[in-house]
């Protein structure tokens, strides 16, 4: 199955022409529409994952590669992708193949952010007849969809955001819940929330401002809703690389998930944890924290398969790990 994932992934790769510079909300071109159609047909889908709004294919061994998968409507979010990235990344979070996830757009961008059309009902007629229990259901609701994003940072796998073309409103929430974040050139990024009436509630003033570490540019961003460009997404630190176009960013993205999943993945699920929790917490929290971890992780035999190999100069990448 792998084999046969890592042939189909490679072939659609080939396939797919490298984004276009700029931003189209028109209709797709027949070329475009043929090419998601190609894509569909070529990627083998991962066993147990089968969505409306995203498709999850083998990549590499231990490498899942997660799309968003409405190229036709902009990738906007519905409210099937709501559920599904839940149910989605629970199954990753469980699964013992995956050790790394890579996540991108098909068609021509990454995410137009909420389909507001779907949408609709939900967020102009909430349920309830008078204002506390309007309020109650609203409360509820964002709730709901704060998980959806929750869950990719609550992954004990590593996830590796892939972005081509716009990233805009509720695609900020989800990459800044994705632990790297890699861009082609093209990429543009918008927190777009205020320009619909409404503060972000679903992860990203939660999270920018501990991803830049600036604050005045988080609430400039934040207050004009403006696009922020490839270089400054690289400048201030929100994407650590950005790419000539979308095939070599995916290439970059499936090395390096491919480099992750060759390491201990007691080592590399643990120090994700331990990452989110120093976060979170004061220096003297983390510490503890790391030491109560390591007080059973450090009794893995990664580490002795780890040294043997340093010991004897060999290629890490042939070690080989047991499955967690």
């Amino acid at each position: 199955m792998a084999a046969s994932c890592k042939v189909g992934n490679l072939l659609l790769r080939r396939l797919i022409a490298p984004s276009q510079q700029g931003f189209n909300l028109g209709l797709r071109t027949m070329s475009s529409i043929a090419q998601s159609e190609t894509s569909r047909a070529a990627a083998s889908e991962a066993p147990g994952h089968s969505y409306e709004s995203l498709q999850v294919t083998c990549a590499q061994k231990h490498v899942l590669h997660v799309q968003l998968n409405r190229p036709e409507k902009r990738n906007a979010m519905n409210k099937a992708f709501w559920r599904e990235m839940v149910e989605c990344f629970n199954k990753i979070a469980q699964d013992p193949d995956c050790r790394a996830v890579v996540i991108s757009g098909a068609g021509k961008m990454f995410t137009s952010g909420i389909d507001l059309i779907d949408m609709a009902s939900d967020l102009l007629q909430p349920q309830g007849d008078d204002a506390a229990r309007i309020a109650w259901y609203l409360r509820n609701f964002i709730s709901t969809y704060q998980k959806t994003f929750s869950v990719i940072e609550e992954c004990p796998k590593p996830v590796i955001a892939a972005v081509h073309g716009p990233c805009i409103g509720a695609g900020v929430d989800l990459i800044t819940a994705c632990d790297i974040r890699y861009c082609a050139q093209d990429a543009w990024f918008q927190v777009k929330e205020v320009d619909i009436g409404l503060a972000a509630d679903v992860g990203t003033l939660q999270r920018l401002p501990k991803i830049i570490g600036n604050q005045s540019l988080v609430n400039e961003l934040a207050f004009t809703a403006r696009q922020m460009m490839a270089d400054e997404a690289l400048s201030s630190g929100l994407v650590s690389r950005v790419f000539p176009d979308k095939e070599r960013m995916l290439d970059a993205a499936f090395a390096l998930a491919t480099e992750i999943s060759s390491k201990s993945p007691v080592a590399v699920q643990g120090t994700k944890v331990n990452l989110l929790y120093a976060r979170d917490h004061p220096v003297a929290e983390g510490l503890k924290y790391v030491a109560s971890w390591n007080m059973s992780m450090l009794q893995t035999q990664d580490i002795v398969k780890s040294v043997q190999a340093a010991m004897e100069k060999k290629d890490m990448k042939s070690v080989t790990f047991s499955k967690l």
